[in-house]
């Protein structure tokens, strides 16, 4: 499969943070949910790809172009929402649509119509009398009115209620079915990304901790516990951080095999969800 975005060896320094041979690629037709800790690093990334920002180092492709020597280009093909609205408050969405309309070869006015009719929002209306949710699907009809090829969304669902939420999912899932579009979502609603992403990229203190298929790392990682007793140099090595309570312990592992057939029933291994093992992974090794 060809990919559509590929990162190579990617760094970024500031005073006070660093991101560091960030290493990712998302092939076409699938979502990436792109997970991590707040200040880990995503924003950041983000604003690379969309060389909002320069890069100290590293390789960014998208669609196999540089993102740098090929901006104008690839943001053609590119649909982008953010948390925050960018638009003009004091403009409808009918003339905020014809300043963005300008700016992409492939705009339909069909297909925005469309989007605002599903979302049930007034093109006459102006920016200033929306609600967050709507500013937020007005924001995502114009991503998904020019035939963008990636949607890159940076915490789109932030304070947004269930419902909405699923509907947004539901879109995004649609839009991809032809194969030849991805996209990478960012966000703090892990429950989001377990329901819609094909691979999860966790970012942590600056640097990639993993970057899988989703069902990959449902299948590899597990919880343990088990009582302190236990609690050898043997089982404190196969952990991913280990949490101590009066209770006993618990802590992520690959190796959840090795320890059933070693300790049997006195340890409990469970199956954790995507926010368990990011939690894990976030802390450090003990």
């Amino acid at each position: 499969m060809e990919n559509i975005l590929e990162i190579k060896n990617l760094s970024k320094s500031y005073k006070n943070f660093k991101l560091e041979n960030v290493n990712f690629s998302l092939e076409k037709g699938y979502i990436m949910g792109f997970i991590g800790p707040n200040g880990a690093g995503k924003t950041t990334t983000i604003k690379l790809i969309m060389n909002l920002i320069k890069r100290n180092s590293g390789e960014i492709k998208v669609f196999g172009l540089d993102n740098s020597l090929n901006e104008k280009e690839i943001k053609n093909r590119i649909g982008f929402v953010y948390d925050e609205c960018n638009y003009f408050d004091n403009l409808s969405l009918k003339d905020n649509a014809k300043m963005i309309a300008d700016f992409y070869d492939k705009w339909s006015w069909s297909a925005f119509d469309k989007y605002l009719e599903r979302f049930g929002l007034d093109k006459n209306h102006k920016i200033k009398e929306l609600s967050k949710g709507m500013k937020t699907k007005f924001a995502i009809a114009a991503a998904l009115s020019h035939d963008a090829e990636l949607l890159i969304m940076d915490e789109p669902t932030s304070g947004l209620d269930p419902i909405f939420r699923q509907e947004i999912i539901t879109i995004l899932q649609e839009y991809i079915e032809d194969g030849n579009k991805s996209i990478i979502f960012s966000t703090h609603i892990i429950s989001d990304i377990e329901k819609m992403a094909d691979y999860i990229t966790f970012i942590n203190k600056g640097q990639i901790v993993f970057s899988e298929e989703k069902t990959r790392i449902e299948d590899e990682y597990r919880i343990v516990k088990g009582g302190l007793e236990i609690l050898n140099s043997d089982i404190q090595n196969s952990l991913i951080q280990v949490k101590k309570n009066k209770f006993g312990f618990s802590g992520l592992t690959l190796s959840a095999d090795v320890l059933r057939k070693k300790y049997g029933e006195k340890i409990v291994i469970d199956i954790p969800s995507i926010e368990d093992i990011m939690l894990y992974m976030a802390g450090e090794r003990s």
